[in-house]
């Protein structure tokens, strides 16, 4: 492959701009922007370059929303056509009407939808909608698990503290300490140590909220259905965090794909087509707290949000379905990502790496670690200095990851595999001699 372009002066320009005028000098997704620096100029396809004249295979994706790749030609002409209508409405329109209908036709959990603008926003209100519906406060989440930026959602997400479960630690500056009052932590995949904090706080909980794949570490046999049983032996709203898995895994998500089914799940990445949309749905009677009409006053969610559900985002979210519903896009993309997985994990064993290639298909990526990856605290033992190594020596052989996680799209093809795999070779002797 050939040798990364030295950084360009418009580059270098548009870095020390970025430095006066954004915290940190980025807008925050991908903050270390690599130690050089690196702005993107376009992208099309699985193809990202930046201002400096490099392409890259991106495996990066928007951080997964672009699953038919960057610009796809259905989307683009799907949303030029409505921009001629105008933009936003503060008012429902056609398009949000038709993906609320196609998510209840492809998700097995939902019977109604609710539009918003991100995934964050979207777990806060599932718990929201537990809370409202349960009349109770506390949320059991899983150590480890991501499900935004908001108060609730940063507990316990990388804590360096290892406490008791199920106690939470907050990841954040900035978060009143009432909100740890109302978190309780549990083991991701530890069905026993999870069973026993839900049967002794059952009578507080609102909800459970899980991403079905955490992170990237998938679940173990039996956690998913066990998780489904005990939380409905007690009435517990369990709440699927599918804004990765979602249309990923399956076109009716995680949920699907495994065969468990919650009461209520969030949904964003993939479904706005990489426009600013998200969903809540669920089960009718719990969706209902958004419908004034349904509801007596304390139990009624105000669901007003100026572009939740906007005709544009819905509109490139229904041009990407459109597209996972063709004969073979699920089979195409699984093959691809079964492909990398294999080769990375083979590379590493024959170079005598110490690695685990870890998730499912469509999303995974590599802990330099010996250990089983189960769970967060599984984790912590992994190589993160290799893991930098790793991702800085796959950039300067034009291929574009994030810190841990490599999506896979429909847009990768053989090339982009074939000039992967290679590049993965590449990588593994240098990390041989490290």
């Amino acid at each position: 492959m050939s040798p990364r372009n030295p950084q360009s002066s418009e580059e270098k320009a548009l870095l020390k701009r970025a430095q006066q005028y954004l915290p940190g000098g980025s807008t925050g997704n991908f903050p270390s922007a690599f130690e050089e620096g690196f702005i993107a100029q376009k992208a099309s396809g699985s193809k990202i370059y930046d201002y400096s004249g490099n392409e890259y295979i991106d495996y990066l994706l928007g951080s997964g929303p672009m699953l038919l790749g960057h610009a796809h030609p259905a989307v683009v002409s799907a949303v030029t056509e409505h921009l001629a209508r105008g933009s936003t409405y503060f008012l429902t329109s056609e398009p949000a009407i038709e993906l609320a209908e196609e998510i209840c036709r492809a998700v097995p959990a939902a019977d109604m939808v609710r539009f918003t603008t991100s995934g964050t926003d979207a777990t806060f209100q599932c718990m929201r909608v537990a809370r409202a519906f349960r009349r109770r406060d506390k949320v059991l989440k899983f150590e480890g698990g991501y499900h935004g930026s908001h108060d609730y959602a940063t507990q316990s997400v990388v804590p360096s503290l290892l406490p008791d479960f199920p106690e939470p630690v907050a990841g954040s500056a900035g978060i009143p300490k009432v909100i740890q009052e109302t978190m309780l932590v549990a083991p991701f995949n530890d069905l026993e140590t999870t069973s026993e904090i839900i049967a002794k706080h059952h009578d507080e909980l609102a909800c459970v909220i899980v991403e079905p794949v955490q992170r990237i570490i998938p679940p173990v046999p039996g956690f998913l259905e066990g998780l489904r049983e005990i939380t409905a032996q007690y009435e517990i709203p369990l709440i699927f965090d599918e804004v990765v898995t979602g249309f990923r895994l399956a076109y009716g998500g995680a949920q699907e794909y495994f065969g468990v089914k919650p009461d209520l799940a969030a949904f964003g990445k993939i479904v706005g087509g990489g426009f600013p949309l998200a969903a809540i749905c669920g089960r009718s009677d719990l969706m209902r707290v958004y419908d004034a009409t349904a509801v007596d006053e304390q139990g009624f969610i105000p669901p007003v949000g100026t572009l939740s559900g906007n005709p544009i985002a819905a509109t490139a979210g229904l041009a990407t379905l459109a597209e996972l519903r063709k004969p073979g896009a699920y089979e195409h993309l699984h093959n691809a990502g079964q492909r990398l997985r294999t080769a990375l994990q083979k590379t590493l064993d024959q170079a005598e790496v110490p690695a685990r290639v870890v998730g499912v298909d469509s999303v995974f990526d590599v802990y330099f670690s010996d250990d089983e990856i189960t769970d967060y605290r599984s984790t912590l033992n992994a190589d993160g200095k290799m893991m930098r190594k790793f991702n800085r020596l796959l950039l300067e052989r034009g291929i574009l990851k994030g810190g841990q996680k490599m999506y896979v799209s429909l847009a990768h093809d053989d090339d982009d595999l074939g000039c992967t795999i290679e590049a993965f070779k590449e990588v593994a002797e240098q990390l041989q001699v490290s």
